[in-house]
């Protein structure tokens, strides 16, 4: 392999010569030889927003020229659609602080910028005004903002909206609820469908409430949340800019000791996750108990067939997006756990678990936007209730009896119901039976249309 000769301010060390970093990313490379995770695209990204966004506010105050800004912003342009994407190879399992990924960053703009006729410095230039300390902090708020706002929010009502589509084409079923797992009284099958958009829904205004505590950027706090070499109203400039190019807000935080060391709203946020990873786990897990069976389960809703569900037991379809979604929600409650773990380590001034907070936080908010598109492309789209099956079991159920009360009283109906379930009767037969009422009085009683 060809390589050439790169120098930091610890010596030199030979690169592989067609690559565009510099010395700190090799001794990274070589250093942290650790895992398969590299560090999120959603990072390096947000990145090149970032050292945009900086450069221009360093131009603003003349410690760039116009035209070393430009070239940073040309570079960046180009890293946010992904043309140097084999340039960011460094591990997610590096410094706490992502020093080594801002260096990455900084090194191949500069070498990019240089080889096209402008000379620029990773520190002195790219770096400018900044430091690893707010710049990855900064970077891991805008990646989440965007995934936030690009992925997940977008593919929740794209779910939302099917479900309110299935909620008005099943107003008229009804159906028998259930707690505990036992039979309960009856509900519209469109009332059960409504709970389920919620619970999609209400997550969701979690995490836009959430959003407002994460456009607080660290930014302009350099070392220790002084703003050490960066210039007054540096960090304003930056939000604007940031505004301006990523289409959202961004603002400053006005307390850069707290930036520095707290991520305190990256929690918040993914909590809002989280939440809607319960919520997914209860939806999956009712559609596929619903749809257990054929014969010998529920079967009181049709899913869409898409595959095979057993290489031995020929013709079996399994309830295989419920499954992916389940899955989906217990990795997303473990990250929880590791940002929250990762997030109490803000020692003295500044967290040293950044890394690890960005590649939690960005897998679960990939992940999620991807299962609940998977989950209505491939089962929700395709759902349908077996309408027969839901009124069998409808008619079948004890807790009709629950109407009786008011007519014979809780002890009289009780004893109806288990004299049902004992003998295998139906309610009305053990009604008539026990001589509780007229089969007048019991049909005008038990009608379930009256109970929803």
């Amino acid at each position: 392999m060809e390589t050439r000769r790169e120098r930091d301010t610890m010596g030199e060390i030979m690169v592989p010569a067609e690559r565009h970093w510099g010395a700190q990313t090799q001794r990274s490379l070589e250093n942290f030889k650790i895992g398969t995770e590299k560090m999120p695209r959603e990072i390096i990204v947000a990145f090149a927003y970032l050292k945009e966004a900086c450069a221009r506010a360093n131009a603003g105050f003349g410690k760039l020229t116009a035209e070393q800004a430009e070239n940073i912003s040309a570079v960046c342009g180009e890293i946010r659609t992904g043309q140097w994407e084999s340039e960011f190879p460094l591990a997610v399992w590096q410094t706490g602080s992502g020093t080594q990924t801002n260096m990455n960053v900084n090194e191949v703009i500069s070498h990019l910028a240089t080889e096209r006729g402008t000379a620029l410095h990773p520190n002195d230039h790219v770096n400018a005004s900044q430091s690893s300390n707010d710049t990855f902090p900064s970077a891991l708020h805008i990646a989440a903002v965007l995934a936030a706002e690009a992925g997940v929010l977008p593919a929740a009502r794209r779910l939302s909206g099917t479900l309110a589509r299935l909620e008005r084409e099943n107003e008229d079923v009804i159906k028998i609820g259930r707690t505990h797992l036992q039979d309960a009284t009856p509900l519209r099958f469109s009332q059960e469908i409504s709970g389920w958009r919620e619970l999609v829904d209400a997550p969701c205004r979690m995490l836009e409430m959430a959003l407002l505590e994460l456009r607080r950027l660290a930014i302009g706090g350099t070392a220790v949340g002084t703003g050490l070499n960066a210039p007054e109203g540096f960090d304003a400039k930056v939000c604007a800019c940031l505004t301006e190019l990523c289409g959202t807000e961004f603002v400053p935080d006005e307390n850069k000791f707290h930036a520095l060391t707290s991520k305190d709203a990256l929690v918040f946020a993914h909590g809002a996750l989280k939440a809607l990873a319960a919520n997914l786990m209860k939806i999956a897990n009712d559609v596929r108990w619903y749809a257990s069976g054929p014969r010998c389960g529920l079967g009181e809703l049709h899913i869409p067939e898409n595959e095979p569900g057993s290489s031995i037991m020929p013709g079996k379809v399994n309830p295989t997006q419920c499954e992916a979604v389940t899955m989906v929600a217990v990795q997303v409650m473990g990250n929880d756990a590791a940002i929250g773990f990762a997030a109490s380590q803000g020692n003295f001034q500044l967290n040293v678990f950044l890394p690890a907070c960005a590649q939690n936080f960005l897998q679960s908010a990939r992940l999620l936007a991807d299962a609940m598109d998977s989950f209505r492309v491939h089962c929700m789209e395709g759902l349908t209730a077996d309408r027969e099956r839901m009124e069998q079991n409808l008619r079948g159920s004890l807790m009709l009896v629950t109407c009786l009360t008011p007519k014979i009283g809780y002890e009289k109906a009780a004893e109806c119901a288990k004299q049902a379930l004992r003998n295998g009767t139906t309610l009305k037969e053990a009604a008539l039976s026990l001589g509780l009422m007229s089969e007048a009085e019991f049909d005008e009683a038990v009608r379930p249309e009256k109970m929803v």
